[in-house]
C-alpha cells in the first residue's frame, strides 16, 4: 500500500474542534480506500486462507450514518468496538488504524478518557509497527493522540505529542496543509488550558491564516468558524473583549452562511459567544445562547455527556448572575446578532465559565507550579513591566530546582514547609551585574500573601534553613550561578568530557531540568537548561551498562543467595539496589532528552508511575512489577518458617521474588533487542553489558566496564 492510499484512511481527526470540543468524531473527513481485492475476478479466492475482508469505505459510511441520524450517544460505541474486531480479524492494519483514530475522537467527545488511554497507546504502537514514522500518516496520528491526551488533561503527554507532530509536520506537510492548521489549533487549546494565553493566541492566528488562505470559501468554512471561536475565548482570557466579541460573532456568521446550524460544532460556537456576552454583562443574551447550545448538544449527543453537564452548569451560573442583577431571563432570546461591549473578562478554556472575583474562594487548592505561575503573571510580570521596561525582553521567569512542587508532586502535606507563592528570575551575567541586587530587593518587596497563601519567608510562612541563604530556591539569579548552585557547573559539560557527566548523578540533573519556565524572551535560560537534558549518548549507554550490572549482581545473583542463607537484611538491601537500578534503567532507556531524569529516592516511584502512564513508554510495566517486588520483600526476607497460610514459611514468597526479578530482566533484554543494543538472548544482565558497550563511540576508559 502506498502512502497516498494510507493517508486517505488517516485524515486528521479532531483538528478543528473548538475550545469546547463538543463534537468528537465528526471532525474527521471521510476517507477513501482502495479495495484489497483484485482489479478483476480471476476466479481465485485470494482470501481463502484469511479472515473476511474489512471494507473501510463501508465502515466510514456506517459511522457517518450514525452521526447524521444523531444516534452517536447509543450506537457509535458498539459500532466502533465491532469494527476494531473486524479489522483485526481481517489482518487489515491500515483499516484498524482508521477505526482506532475514529474511536479516539468518539471517546474524547464522550469524556471516556480512561478508556481512551488504551486506544491512544494502541494506535501509536500500531502506526510505529507499520513503519509510518516520517510520513504524513504518522503526523496525523500524533495529532489525534495528542488531542485525546489534552482532552484527558494529561498535559505533559499531550504537549510532547504535539511537539513531535510539529517536528514531523515540518518534513511531511506543506505550509498550507489544513492538518497543520489543526495542529496549531489544538496546541493552542493546550496552551490555553495551562494558562499560557499569549502562546495560545499566536498558535490560533497561525491556524486561522492557514485556513483562510486554503479555503475555497472562508465565509462558510466550518473550520474557520471553529478557529474564530477558539480565538475569541483566548482573547477573552487576555481581557481583549472587543476583539473577542468580533471573532465570536464572526464564527456564528459562518455557521449561518454555510447552513451548518445542526453541526455539533455549532453548539460550541454558541457557548463560546455566550461566554463573551456574559463577560460583557449582557446576561439575557448569554442565557439565550447557552440554552440554544444545550439544545444542539442534546440533539447531537444526548444529555448524558460531560459537555451537556458542564454547559448546563454554566447556564445556571449565568441565570443566577442575571437574577442578582435584576435581569429577567425567563424568555431570553434575541437572535444571532452580535453586539459590542466594553467590560473586562476573566479566563478561557474548555467550557470554562468566566467567574466573577467575588465567587473565588480565598485559598483555592492548587499545585505549587500553578500558584507560582499565577504569582508571576499577576504580581511579578507587572512589576518587571513597570520598573524594568528595558529588560522585559531579557528576563526569564519560572520555577525550577529543589522542592516537591518543581516536580509536580506536591500535595497538601507538602505545604508544611518551604511552600508559598514564589518564582525565579534568571538573568545573563551582564544583566545581573547591572540590576541583580536592585531586582532582588524588588522581588523581596512583592506581596507576601497571594491567593490566601503566605510566602515561606514571610511572617506566618514555613521556610526552613535549607531553603534560605546560599540554598534559596527563588528570587533573582545569574543563569550560570543558578545551575552551579544545583550541579556545581555553570553550564552543562561538553560532550567530549564524559567523566564530568558521570559525576552528575540523575537526581541532581533532575533538579536542574524539572519545573516550568513561564517566560524566556531571550531564550538563554531555556538553552542552558536544555543542555543539561542532552546527556551524550555514550554516557547514557555507559550508565545503562552499569544499571544492567547492578541489576544482575544485586537482583539475579545476591537476592536468591541471601534468601537461601536466611540473611533477611542483606536480601532486603539487595532488592532495594535492584529496584533503584531498574528504575534508573527505565528512565535511561526512554532517553533523558525526552522524559527527563529520575529524581531522588523520595519521588522515585511517583516519577516512575507518571512515566509509565505515558503513551509509548518503553518498559512501562516495570514500575508495577517493582512495587509488587517491594511488597513481597517483607514476607520473603522476614517471613520465617511459620509465615504464610498453612505454616509453609516464606519459601513460596521468596520464589515469587526471584520470579519477578527474572521476569523484569527478561523484559529488559527484549527491549535492548528492540533498540538494537544487543544481539544476545541471555537474560543474565551482566552478559548483556559488552553488547551495549559496543555502541559507545568515545575511547574514554571511564565509559566502559572492566
Amino acid at each position: 500500500m502506498n502512502d497516498d492510499e494510507l493517508l486517505r484512511r488517516l485524515e486528521a481527526f479532531g483538528g478543528f474542534g473548538n475550545a469546547n470540543d463538543m463534537d468528537g468524531a465528526d471532525d474527521e473527513t471521510d476517507a477513501d480506500v482502495a479495495d484489497n481485492g483484485d482489479a478483476q475476478d480471476d476466479g481465485v479466492d485470494d482470501n481463502a486462507d484469511r479472515p473476511a475482508h474489512f471494507d473501510v469505505n463501508e465502515f466510514l459510511a456506517g459511522l457517518d450514518a450514525i452521526f447524521d441520524a444523531h444516534e452517536a450517544a447509543t450506537k457509535a460505541g458498539p459500532y466502533l468496538e465491532q469494527a476494531a474486531v473486524d479489522a483485526e480479524n481481517a489482518g487489515d492494519n491500515a483499516g484498524l488504524l482508521t477505526v482506532l483514530n475514529e474511536t479516539m475522537g468518539f471517546y474524547r467527545s464522550q469524556g471516556k478518557h480512561k478508556e481512551n488511554q488504551w486506544i491512544i497507546q494502541r494506535a501509536l504502537e500500531l502506526a510505529a509497527k507499520m513503519g509510518l514514522e516520517g510520513t504524513e500518516a504518522w503526523t496525523t496520528t500524533l495529532i489525534n493522540a495528542a488531542t485525546g491526551q489534552r482532552a484527558a488533561h494529561n498535559y505533559d503527554q499531550a504537549e510532547e505529542l504535539y511537539h513531535m507532530a510539529l517536528d514531523s509536520a515540518k518534513q511531511t506537510l506543506s505550509p498550507t496543509d489544513r492538518r497543520l492548521a489543526a495542529l496549531h489549533n489544538n496546541l493552542s487549546m493546550l496552551y490555553s488550558e495551562t494558562d499560557r494565553l499569549p502562546q495560545a493566541e499566536a498558535e490560533l492566528r497561525e491556524a486561522l491564516g492557514i485556513l483562510e488562505s486554503s479555503s475555497p470559501d472562508a465565509s462558510a468554512d466550518l473550520d474557520v468558524a471553529s478557529t474564530n471561536t477558539n480565538l475569541a475565548l483566548t482573547l477573552l482570557g487576555e481581557h481583549k473583549l472587543d476583539e473577542a466579541d468580533a471573532h465570536a460573532a464572526r464564527a456564528l456568521d459562518i455557521y449561518r452562511n454555510g447552513h451548518l446550524e445542526h453541526s455539533a460544532h455549532y453548539a460550541s460556537a454558541l457557548a463560546g459567544y455566550a461566554q463573551v456576552r456574559y463577560a460583557a454583562g449582557d446576561f439575557a443574551r448569554a442565557v439565550d445562547l447557552y440554552r440554544r447550545s444545550l439544545a444542539v448538544i442534546e440533539e447531537c449527543y444526548g444529555r448524558d455527556t460531560d459537555y451537556y453537564r458542564i454547559t448546563e452548569a454554566n447556564l445556571r451560573q449565568v441565570e443566577d448572575a442575571a437574577r442578582q442583577a435584576g435581569v429577567d431571563v425567563a424568555s431570553a432570546g434575541a437572535g444571532d446578532g452580535s453586539s459590542s461591549a466594553a467590560s473586562n473578562a476573566g479566563s478561557s478554556g474548555e467550557t470554562a465559565l468566566v467567574t466573577a472575583p467575588g465567587n473565588v474562594s480565598a485559598r483555592p487548592r492548587m499545585s505549587g507550579l500553578k500558584l507560582a505561575r499565577a504569582y508571576w503573571n499577576e504580581v511579578g510580570k507587572p512589576m518587571i513591566a513597570a520598573k524594568y521596561p528595558e529588560y522585559q525582553g531579557r528576563i526569564a521567569a519560572g520555577l525550577v530546582g529543589h522542592g516537591s512542587e518543581c516536580y509536580g508532586f506536591d500535595d497538601a502535606i507538602s505545604q508544611d514547609h518551604d511552600f508559598g507563592p514564589r518564582f525565579c528570575l534568571w538573568l545573563t551575567d551582564e544583566d545581573y551585574t547591572a540590576i541583580g541586587e536592585r531586582l532582588q530587593a524588588d522581588y523581596d518587596a512583592l506581596p507576601h500573601e497571594f491567593m490566601g497563601y503566605a510566602r515561606a519567608d514571610a511572617a506566618g510562612g514555613t521556610a526552613t534553613p535549607r531553603a534560605q541563604g546560599a540554598g534559596r530556591r527563588d528570587g533573582v539569579f545569574a543563569i550560570g550561578d543558578f545551575f552551579a548552585s544545583i550541579t556545581g557547573y555553570r553550564e552543562a559539560p561538553a560532550a567530549d568530557r564524559p567523566h564530568e557527566w558521570l559525576m552528575l548523578d540523575e537526581p541532581t540533573l533532575a533538579a536542574a531540568t524539572n519545573g516550568e519556565v513561564f517566560a524566556d524572551p531571550l531564550g538563554a535560560f531555556s538553552a542552558a537548561r536544555q543542555a543539561f537534558k542532552f546527556m551524550p549518548d555514550d554516557v547514557r549507554l555507559s550508565l545503562i551498562s552499569r544499571r544492567l550490572g547492578m541489576m544482575a549482581q544485586a537482583g539475579q545473583y545476591n537476592v536468591p543467595r541471601m534468601l537461601e542463607r536466611g540473611d533477611g537484611a542483606a536480601a532486603w538491601l539487595s532488592i532495594g539496589e535492584f529496584a533503584d537500578a531498574a528504575a534508573s534503567l527505565v528512565y535511561l532507556m526512554n532517553k533523558p532528552v525526552t522524559v527527563g531524569y529520575l529524581p531522588y529516592y523520595k519521588w522515585r516511584f511517583a516519577a516512575l508511575r507518571r512515566l509509565s502512564a505515558r503513551v509509548a513508554t518503553r518498559l512501562a510495566d516495570v514500575c508495577e512489577q517493582l512495587e509488587s517486588l517491594l511488597r513481597l520483600s517483607s514476607a520473603a526476607c522476614y517471613g520465617g518458617a511459620g509465615f504464610g497460610e498453612g505454616g509453609r514459611g516464606a519459601a513460596p514468597v521468596a520464589a515469587q521474588v526471584n520470579e519477578t526479578i527474572e521476569r523484569i530482566c527478561g523484559e529488559v533484554v527484549a527491549e535492548l533487542k528492540r533498540e538494537g543494543l544487543t544481539r544476545s538472548d541471555d537474560t543474565f544482565l551482566e552478559w548483556q553489558r559488552p553488547y551495549v558497550e559496543e555502541h559507545i563511540q568515545s575511547p574514554a576508559a571511564c565509559l566502559r566496564s572492566l
